[in-house]
């Protein structure tokens, strides 16, 4: 990775590359789709998002988001299109001309040169990467559905009956065994506060690449919250990420509440804002 590069330029790069560790890009005049090419959502549900390329952003017409779109409907994934805002400024206006909704997720990075003290755990909870073959695995792949259907960081009603029947329910669907050689391979690394039991409390996920990864999908069963366990994991993977070579560390958010979290962390404003289209929870 480029150290020269500015932190703008490090996470458009990621974005631009981390998803063709899954998938191959499609090109349309200035804009690239993601196509999968395994089988899984191995990467926020995805990858099946379209960006511009980092030459012809400004050139994106109508013409070029309709056959995209179209291309999507072909293959059942979602119409949604992501990319930087400061390095495609004039995108939002044509995307939202097209019947698409946008909307802003505020991106932060963890200052470079911030300790990352673990956060204090309740007692008997404690906080692992998970293995390919991990028992837990069905059970955290299943955590954030059911975090996000209840947003926010009051206690909720959803807990171990819940993320039981959903983890039943990804096992026998094939999605669990779908993300297993992602785990195996290097490409997603997944930690997670237990319970004594093994009962994954809170989870969260980042894929290395370049020496850049975003933090996502970081969420607490419903039931959980309010012991500061989502803080917990996401320095755990910031931990883990720089650990093992990562340099540049991010997140986005979608509440304020969330955001002071996160400062408290050490992570500051980026100066650069994702923007979604109909895109899929982060998950």
């Amino acid at each position: 990775m480029n150290d020269d590069l500015s932190l703008r330029a490090r996470i458009e790069q990621y974005y631009a590359t981390v998803p063709l560790l899954f998938a191959d890009a499609e090109a349309f005049g200035p804009l690239r789709l993601f196509v999968r090419n395994q089988p899984g959502t191995p990467y926020y549900g995805g990858p099946s998002h379209a960006q511009p390329t980092a030459e012809g952003s400004a050139a994106v017409t109508a013409a070029d988001i309709s056959r995209v779109r179209a291309r999507q409907r072909e293959l059942g994934v979602p119409e949604a299109f992501e990319w930087l805002a400061e390095a495609a400024p004039t995108l939002r206006a044509r995307i939202e001309a097209a019947g698409l909704p946008v909307q802003e997720r505020p991106l932060m990075a963890l200052d470079p040169d911030r300790a990352l003290p673990p956060p204090p755990l309740p007692d008997s909870v404690t906080i692992r990467a998970l293995t390919a073959d991990d028992p837990a695995l069905p059970a955290a792949l299943a955590l954030p559905r059911l975090a996000f259907a209840d947003a926010g960081t009051a206690v909720g009603v959803a807990g171990r009956a819940e993320l039981t029947a959903v983890a039943g329910e990804l096992a026998a669907n094939g999605t669990v065994a779908t993300t297993r050689p992602a785990f195996r391979a290097g490409h997603k690394t997944l930690m997670a506060a237990l319970a004594p039991d093994g009962t994954p409390l809170a989870a969260g996920h980042y894929h290395p690449a370049n020496g850049a990864t975003e933090i996502g999908g970081v969420g607490t069963l419903p039931t959980a919250r309010r012991q500061g366990l989502a803080a917990a994991v996401t320095a755990a993977l910031a931990t883990h990420a720089r650990d093992h070579g990562v340099h540049t560390v991010f997140l986005a958010y979608a509440e304020d509440v969330v955001a002071r979290i996160y400062t408290r962390l050490g992570f500051r404003p980026a100066d650069v804002t994702l923007l979604i289209a109909n895109q899929p929870a982060r998950s």
